[in-house]
């Protein structure tokens, strides 16, 4: 019957398409049968498929991150044709004193040393207000650590850490930090 509501949409041109499906799928739904299988398809077609992300967040004790504390994040790369994106995540309250927040960020590829590049990220400016999401006065930004997509060129494991090196230590307000690797599709 669906099928035959995309063939007979085709016909009768985009003019009568609203009315036409309101008739035709108002008769389906009103099949409870119909809508229950109608789920069950919808949740096997998207059940099937794989999620390739690694994400992994720690959470800043007191919301004071310290110097000291510099979370480190191990994944394994087994796929070197696929391009992948990487994110700093960073939860914050709404008290969090500053626009931006500078980070070490640590890479470390399969059979390398441990290199460091320092970032400037902007968590929101006076105009607009924080960045990313919030709910209530919790705020989470996720931001790009590289200028687009990239390819890790050895299989195996690869470690990502990060550290603040803000002015001021213990940086107040910080509820947990992670790191977010996801294959583009």
């Amino acid at each position: 019957m669906l099928f035959n509501c995309f063939l007979q949409l085709k016909k009768l041109g985009l003019g009568k398409l609203f009315y036409f499906c309101k008739n035709h799928f108002v008769k389906i739904y009103q099949n409870k049968a119909s809508i229950f299988l109608l789920t069950a398809v919808i949740f096997s077609l998207t059940a099937c498929s794989t999620i390739d992300i690694f994400e992994k967040n720690t959470p800043i004790a007191g919301h004071q991150w310290m110097y000291s504390m510099q979370p480190e994040y191990n994944f394994t790369v087994s796929d070197t044709a696929s391009f992948y994106n990487v994110y700093v995540i960073l939860r914050h309250t709404d008290a969090y004193r500053y626009n931006n927040i500078w980070i070490n960020f640590g890479s470390k590829f399969a059979g390398d040393t441990l290199q460091f590049r320092r970032l400037d990220i902007t968590l929101g400016n006076d105009a607009n207000g924080w960045e990313g999401s919030g709910v209530g006065d919790i705020w989470e930004v996720r931001k790009s650590v590289t200028q687009g997509p990239i390819k890790f060129n050895k299989i195996g494991s690869y470690t990502f850490s990060l550290a603040q090196v803000m002015r001021e230590n213990p940086l107040p307000e910080i509820i947990s930090v992670g790191v977010r690797v996801e294959k583009v599709k």
